[in-house]
């Protein structure tokens, strides 16, 4: 599904350069379960950025499913976010005004899907993750593993075929964590494919590839059996 060759990402701080990425080379199959696990400034967020096409590379090539990402326009770019791509992140990012329901109705809105189409998929998505009988809830009303949750049914809204995950425990309690990460899993068992991005080595140790970074590098790639 993914494969990035001699990746670099730059970033110009006054008249200082900083390597973000330093030249990753990686390929990742469709329906694997995998932790990018590092430290604050390895590049692993960099990584996923430029995974989720939130940012473009300095140089290197990253092709998902056979197209070259580094050629797409902005308007390219921004559909392949929003209909290939599911996010899932630390603070939740879910509209405080809007009910859960209504949270993961948006991505659908953004595609043009139908109302009542979008509303009885949001529906079932929610009924997924275990959260039906609170989809009228607003986020405050919710608990953090609650509000995951439906930041989790929000990222499957368009049927992505790859799903970011950045801190996705960071800021929940160890119980809530691991629920959230049996979720994770069942995805996958599924056929969906799952990157997470992580500091926690607990975390990535549910994964079933863990990729480790340091300094813009790819320092050890482990797999299960």
């Amino acid at each position: 599904m993914i494969e990035i060759t001699n990746l670099r990402k730059v970033y110009v701080m006054g008249e200082e350069e900083v390597a973000a990425l330093a030249g990753v080379t990686l390929s990742i199959v469709r329906g694997e379960n995998v932790a990018v696990i590092g430290p604050s400034g390895s590049g692993k967020s960099s990584l996923m950025n430029i995974l989720g096409g939130l940012d473009r590379p300095s140089s290197g090539t990253y092709r998902f499913g056979g197209e070259d990402v580094g050629s797409f326009t902005d308007d390219e770019l921004a559909r392949f976010r929003g209909r290939r791509i599911g996010f899932v992140f630390q603070s939740f990012q879910l509209l405080p005004r809007l009910t859960a329901l209504q949270n993961v109705e948006l991505p659908m809105i953004y595609a043009g899907m139908a109302p009542r189409e979008r509303r009885e998929r949001a529906a079932e998505l929610l009924e997924r993750v275990g959260l039906g009988p609170r989809m009228g809830h607003k986020p405050t009303q919710l608990s953090g593993g609650q509000q995951q949750r439906v930041a989790i049914a929000r990222s499957l809204a368009n049927s992505p075929d790859l799903l970011l995950a950045d801190e996705p425990t960071g800021a929940l309690d160890t119980h809530t964590g691991q629920e959230v990460l049996a979720l994770f899993r069942q995805l996958n068992s599924e056929g969906l494919t799952l990157i997470l991005v992580t500091h926690d080595h607990d975390v990535a140790a549910a994964a079933r590839r863990r990729i480790s970074f340091r300094d813009g590098l790819v320092v050890s790639d482990e797999r299960e059996a």
